[in-house]
């Protein structure tokens, strides 16, 4: 069975029903049905990904790695891997460069180590948002689903550094660390229309001073990063939400209080109003 080949595109999702496939590799396992979620990452001029092998003797079995609905796995793209699935499951498969990422060869054998569990506090935010991408990118508009396509590489690279960074080990690397968490932080209440850089500094024991420094080094500000992943998050709800939800009720789930405000920045941002963002995804 090939995962397909995704060379040519920064990114192309597709679902396809899986199987139980003979070869050598890295073994991949599950018992249950439902969808499981595979980054296959591709080398600069590498092959394309596949699952099973041939030619060769076997060598001694590579320890199974089992997975669960929802589960977010990296993985070579370049490498065969011996797939074990149960009837009703679903590959939702990603394939996209590697260096997108941010992933030099020699990180992919600690990104790919283990994958990204769906119970877990990322992976509980990536998965249904991965899912869905995979449904709605075959019939997107061009425009709305390069948007989503690129949403969907920003949170990828959050998960890549979240999940599988090194400690840090140094004063860069402890700001660095503080700014993620701070980050995570405000990811986890957006829906909260009083979140202020100085709510956000007393929940770390920091000062809004240091606060501001942590984001400035980064080329925005609080208020800045904070609007920006609110308008992406209403972004993604206006075309899964389509006909349930007002855009009114999208933009006060995500912290925006003026219905009117919110129009006015969406539009300023991705240069159409709201309902026209929905009228070209459908």
């Amino acid at each position: 069975m090939s995962l397909g080949d995704g060379r040519s595109d920064p990114a192309t999702a597709v679902s396809v029903l899986s199987d139980q496939s003979p070869g050598r590799g890295p073994r991949l396992g599950a018992y249950d049905p439902g969808d499981y979620h595979f980054v296959g990452l591709l080398g600069t001029g590498g092959g394309s990904p596949r699952c099973g092998g041939s030619g060769g003797p076997a060598g001694p079995a590579a320890p199974k790695t089992l997975l669960r609905p929802g589960d977010i796995l990296f993985y070579d793209a370049e490498l065969p891997h011996l797939l074990e699935m149960p009837a009703g499951a679903r590959l939702k498969i990603f394939l996209l460069p590697r260096q997108l990422l941010g992933v030099g060869k020699h990180d992919l054998h600690r990104v790919t180590a283990a994958p990204v569990r769906s119970a877990s506090l990322l992976g509980s935010l990536v998965s249904p948002f991965l899912s869905e991408l995979a449904e709605m990118v075959t019939s997107a508009a061009p425009a709305v689903g390069e948007t989503v396509a690129r949403n969907a590489l920003d949170l990828l690279a959050t998960l890549v550094m979240e999940q599988h960074a090194p400690p840090p080990a140094g004063m860069a690397d402890a700001r660095r660390a503080m700014l993620l968490k701070i980050q995570r932080f405000i990811t986890h209440r957006l829906s909260d229309p009083d979140l202020s850089p100085e709510a956000i500094a007393r929940a770390h024991h920091i000062s809004v001073r240091y606060l501001h420094k942590l984001f400035r080094d980064e080329g925005t500000t609080v208020g800045r990063w904070i609007r920006g992943r609110r308008l992406e998050e209403c972004q993604r709800e206006l075309v899964l939400a389509r006909g349930r939800q007002t855009i009114a009720g999208v933009a006060r789930r995500w912290g925006f209080i003026s219905p009117t405000h919110f129009s006015r920045v969406f539009r300023a941002t991705y240069g159409m109003s709201p309902s026209e963002w929905q009228g070209a995804a459908s």
